[in-house]
């Protein structure tokens, strides 16, 4: 895996303990980090780099099983309309990606939050509320971190400080994460 920050490798293995003690990634981000968070969960949901095949098992049950892949849950939070839609018209728009890693949250789940501003108020209550519920917390941001400094355990700031540069640095550095989890649970 190429190395693009020096906290990366500290992310892969948090991903790596997540995945093999049975839990679940959870991401949540605005904007284009909102799109990050739908690629992210989108290269590891199903096969990346490998075909990622399903147990003869599964197939010998289900025979179109064959054209699956096996996948790693990945929850994009910000996919939930009517969750979303609901909980800012009842709770508030800092709210929306709170509430549900208070639902979907277990110790040793990874969120993810992601704002080039580390600023974001929805991620920064998320991450704080992921950090009480006992989720390991991952900030994806800018140069300087922002607030999602405080809250993250682990903290990838890009070395950028206008919004479309970190994006695009945003971009090489999760999907050698991606790369990696996938790598470490998937064979050729």
């Amino acid at each position: 895996m190429e190395n693009y920050h020096p906290n990366q490798s500290a992310a892969l293995q948090a991903l790596i303990n997540c995945f093999s003690a049975g839990g679940k990634l959870l991401l949540c981000g605005n904007g284009g980090s909102c799109a990050d968070c739908s690629h992210i969960a989108g290269e590891l949901l199903k096969g990346f780099l490998k075909k990622r095949p399903v147990d003869a098992q599964l197939i010998g049950q289900v025979p179109a099983a064959a054209m699956l892949q096996c996948g790693l849950p990945a929850i994009d939070l910000t996919a939930h309309a009517a969750a979303l839609t609901a909980i800012a018209n009842d709770l508030g728009d800092d709210a929306v990606y709170a509430q549900q890693v208070l639902a979907y949250g277990r110790p040793g789940d990874v969120l993810i939050g992601i704002s080039t501003s580390g600023n974001a108020a929805n991620v920064y209550f998320a991450m704080q509320v992921a950090k009480a519920r006992g989720l390991v917390t991952v900030g994806l941001t800018g140069k300087n971190g922002g607030r999602l400094r405080e809250v993250s355990d682990i903290l990838l700031n890009v070395n950028a400080d206008e919004t479309y540069r970190i994006q695009e640095l945003h971009l090489p550095l999760y999907h050698a994460l991606c790369a990696g989890v996938e790598a470490a649970f998937f064979a050729e």
